[in-house]
């Protein structure tokens, strides 16, 4: 790790990896990841990533994402996003992404609150597919340099304008000086008890963002999940995606009966099973395959299938136990259509930002399509800013708390910053009078 870079992002998902390819090989980059570089919640995408697939489709896709999002989206982000959708695919297929096909065609599937089928996906781990063919082309870059374990701490800033990172590496703290930051820490599922998540990701860049006063918007839209596989082990939980049930599985109470249109939008889903939870105490419900064909569930679904045998069932052959869990951010940084903030030279993309798209709730399966439209967005906005030289040295942030201490902090500074905009959500999910496994 050097002092200077011209461009440092601090995250290795669909966002960071995206964008560092898209900006010129020329560029001196520095990437650096909390965990290892497949510990992303890109990585753990499973259903798939929306595409426009004629111009016949526009409204209605539009319309989905607004009628998912309450409303609360911003139009014009929308639009963007969805207009720039072929491309994206485009791109990820010259990068070797391989999307399922049929005698040559790609398979288009349809989720929850999709009113029709537009949905491309790898079997069930579409965004692994993804992320692994951006990591192998961002790998053969001279120009990028990638640290793993590796955790920003806080920014290096005077009042309008970022000046770099201070980062924690190998025991000790760093200053790492560059023109631009671009921040894709991803989700915040690590301060929930029951998240989709890996346990690192907790939301970091948002909270250095509120120590700043760099503005947040909509940091109380957390995305319940209502279907991950239920277990008394701790940890991340198992997402049983969305795209299950839009081939047809059926949500069931204790008495095996259904108790949902299975296919709403996913913030009703999860207030109709949390309800049936409570009404039965219970901590969890049932998801049921059986009356589909298992061969085709084997092939649509392997990895979901083999999650499920390795907690003891046969998805094919019975009913699983799932409960909800905090699978999304939809608030986070407030960026403009260039992925800007309003810090200077601080860019944020991905789950970490919001620009707006996903408005109170989140359609399925457009987080991967938000987060790579906007970071090819970024990378295209600093390309066209002044000349790539490292800013020269500016005095640094004194850290005299220990890693774990700045890490408790930015947790508590999150957590308030939730409290203050839903207390009701708050007391639910962190205060655990809800059963979520």
């Amino acid at each position: 790790m050097k002092q200077a870079y011209d461009v440092v992002i601090v995250g290795t998902g669909v966002s960071g990896l995206f964008c560092a390819l898209h900006l010129p090989e020329t560029v001196n980059i520095l990437m650096i990841t909390k965990g290892q570089l497949e510990e992303s919640n890109s990585f753990l995408a499973q259903g798939g990533i929306c595409v426009l697939k004629d111009a016949g489709d526009f409204e209605s896709y539009v319309e989905d994402t607004l009628k998912a999002g309450k409303y609360e989206n911003d139009r014009t982000a929308v639009e963007t996003m969805i207009r720039e959708s072929r491309e994206i695919i485009n791109e990820l297929i010259a990068l070797g992404v391989d999307f399922d096909k049929e005698k040559g065609e790609l398979v288009y599937t349809k989720e929850a609150a999709h009113s029709t089928n537009r949905i491309l996906h790898h079997k069930d781990v579409t965004g692994k597919e993804i992320t692994s063919k951006l990591l192998a082309a961002v790998k053969q870059r001279a120009n990028i340099e990638i640290l793993e374990q590796c955790t920003l701490v806080d920014l290096i800033k005077n009042n309008k304008t970022a000046y770099g990172v201070m980062v924690y590496y190998k025991g000790s703290y760093h200053a790492v000086y560059a023109k631009d930051i671009v921040l894709a820490t991803g989700g915040i599922g690590g301060i929930f008890k029951a998240s989709t998540n890996f346990s690192h990701l907790t939301g970091d860049g948002v909270a250095i963002a509120l120590k700043h006063q760099i503005q947040v918007a909509d940091i109380h839209y957390i995305q319940i999940h209502p279907t991950t596989l239920y277990s008394q082990k701790q940890g991340k939980r198992f997402l049983i995606s969305e795209a299950v049930r839009g081939e047809g599985a059926y949500l069931l109470n204790p008495k095996g009966e259904r108790f949902v249109d299975e296919l709403l939008p996913r913030d009703i889903v999860s207030a109709r099973v949390s309800e049936e939870m409570l009404k039965f105490q219970t901590d969890h419900v049932y998801l049921s395959v059986k009356h589909l064909d298992g061969e085709y569930i084997k092939k649509r679904f392997p990895n979901i299938y083999e999650a499920c045998k390795e907690e003891g069932y046969d998805l094919t052959k019975e009913d699983i136990p799932v409960t909800p869990a905090q699978h999304y951010f939809m608030g986070g940084i407030a960026v403009d259509l260039r992925g800007r903030t309003s810090l200077k030279h601080l860019y944020a993309v991905g789950e970490t930002s919001r620009t707006g798209v996903h408005g109170a709730n989140r359609l399925a399966s457009n987080s991967l399509l938000e987060g790579l439209v906007f970071a090819k967005k970024v990378a295209l906005d600093i390309k066209a800013s002044d000349m790539f030289l490292a800013k020269g040295p500016i005095g640094i942030p004194i850290i005299e708390e220990s890693i774990e201490e700045i890490k408790a902090n930015y947790e508590t500074l999150l957590l308030e910053a939730i409290k203050r905009k839903d207390e009701n959500f708050y007391v639910r999910w962190f205060h655990k009078q809800y059963k979520c496994g």
